[in-house]
């Protein structure tokens, strides 16, 4: 679990990667294409769809995503289950 903790805590670091699970916790599943126009037009970030892939695969690694595919489109699914046994660790006794 010390490597999955690791992992989750380096995904959450980041601010970009934060406010890519805001707008995924909101919306249950998106696009890369909706994500990345959420976050441009939304926060007014100035970021390519590639920089968004490269904070995806830390996500991903981190289990806080993943990704499936739905006909020609990449979808981005958000998985709390991760959060949730980080902090049920910490907070169960």
């Amino acid at each position: 679990m010390s490597d999955k903790k690791d992992a989750i805590f380096k995904a959450l670091a980041d601010s970009t990667r934060r406010l890519m699970l805001d707008e995924l916790a909101e919306r249950r599943e998106l696009t890369l294409y909706e994500l990345t126009a959420r976050l441009i037009m939304k926060y007014n970030l100035a970021i390519s769809r590639q920089a968004i892939a490269k904070h995806l695969a830390l996500l991903e690694e981190a289990g806080l995503v993943e990704t499936e595919k739905k006909g020609k489109y990449r979808v981005i699914v958000f998985r709390r289950e991760p959060l949730h046994s980080l902090l049920n660790s910490w907070l169960d006794e």
